[in-house]
């Protein structure tokens, strides 16, 4: 039976609460006791919460309390250290209630500007799109791959931001796609999922009212770590569209080299191989990347997350392909409710790079 978790918006048990991860099975255990976290306190702890060695904090509230450090299984991270940094519930203990804002302002969208066209992409029941017009064809295209750790969310809670790319004349078109652990845990069908999708979008740009020049993608947590493998995707090669179909990507708060993920309490629910990790590892492909790239995170997000962004904008950067990097002080989530902000991190980066 299909879970409804991810159908209705709902998130999975650890989602926005405080929890710890057992090292030797990837257990999520909750913790019952309440939180106090103060604009102060979370200025006073920097970034994050976590008592990890990026971190050096002698004791948190968040994260692992009265951790003791174990062996190192990546860098300078034991198990327990490096499943917190995959779980940006270690980090953002309001994380629950942003999701709900969001989903709150992509039902008042809705209600407000009417209802998006529900497009079918693929043979899948979950390859569909949510498509939000602008009022002027033809129309440069922002195309959403949601997050939600490759499981959870989908298209109708990504709406939104729709608001803002219409405004300023852009379709906003959300994908959806099968959540991972319906796939065997397989991210190479997922992510292929995601290229049918855009495929299709560009395939059928003229009859969408897009501009099939003017295509562009982004991508948030999970969904940044898809945005790029789609933009180091082969389009000649498996779709037979033009190597620069895709003209920008905007990567949010992504993860772009799968080794720690797959040493992380991640592995519990995806089925990580050698050829998965490789092919599934954007900052390996770099050579493949034909539009301009545009990278963000949030200063208060796991050190991880943080560290992946930086690394792979230096690993772009050496290639000497165009590429922009840019910090804010957010947390998880709230980098990918600035998306719909003209004057938020993602809300500006999007139009700077779409040039409207």
């Amino acid at each position: 039976m299909r879970s409804t978790v991810h159908r209705k918006g709902n998130f999975d048990p650890f989602y926005g609460m405080i929890c710890s991860v057992t090292p030797q099975t990837g257990e999520i255990v909750t913790h019952a006791k309440s939180v106090s976290l103060t604009r102060r306190s979370a200025l006073g702890a920097g970034v994050g919460m976590l008592c990890s060695p990026v971190l050096a904090q002698p004791s948190c509230e968040l994260g692992l309390p009265g951790h003791v450090k174990g062996s190192a299984v990546w860098r300078d991270y034991d198990q327990a250290e490096l499943d917190a940094a995959y779980n940006q519930t270690f980090y953002q203990a309001h994380l629950d209630r942003v999701n709900d804002r969001l989903g709150a302002q992509s039902f008042d969208l809705r209600f407000r500007r009417g209802y998006p066209d529900r497009l079918t992409y693929g043979e899948h029941p979950d390859e569909k799109l949510d498509l939000y017009r602008t009022a002027v064809t033809p129309a440069p295209i922002f195309i959403f791959i949601h997050g939600g750790i490759w499981i959870h969310l989908d298209a109708a809670t990504s709406g939104f931001a729709a608001e803002m790319f219409m405004d300023h004349g852009a379709h906003f078109a959300a994908l959806d796609f099968a959540p991972v652990t319906e796939l065997g845990g397989d991210l190479a069908a997922q992510a292929a999922q995601v290229r049918r999708g855009i495929a299709w979008i560009a395939r059928n740009a003229a009859s969408l009212g897009a501009d099939p020049e003017r295509i562009y993608i982004g991508g948030h947590s999970s969904g940044g770590h898809l945005c790029a493998v789609a933009l180091t995707t082969d389009w000649v090669a498996e779709f037979g569209l033009p190597r620069d179909v895709i003209k920008g990507g905007l990567c949010m708060s992504g993860m772009y080299d799968l080794e720690p993920v797959r040493l992380s309490w991640r592995s519990s629910y995806l089925a990580f191989t050698d050829e998965m990790e490789a092919a599934m590892s954007p900052q390996r492909h770099i050579d493949r990347i034909a539009a301009s790239l545009t990278i963000t995170y949030g200063s208060y997000e796991t050190p991880e997350f943080q560290r992946q962004a930086k690394d792979f904008t230096a690993a772009v950067q050496a290639t000497g392909k165009p590429v922009a990097l840019i910090g804010g002080t957010l947390h998880h989530q709230e980098t990918w409710e600035s998306l719909g902000n003209p004057y938020g991190l993602n809300g500006r980066a999007a139009l700077d790079m779409m040039q409207i």
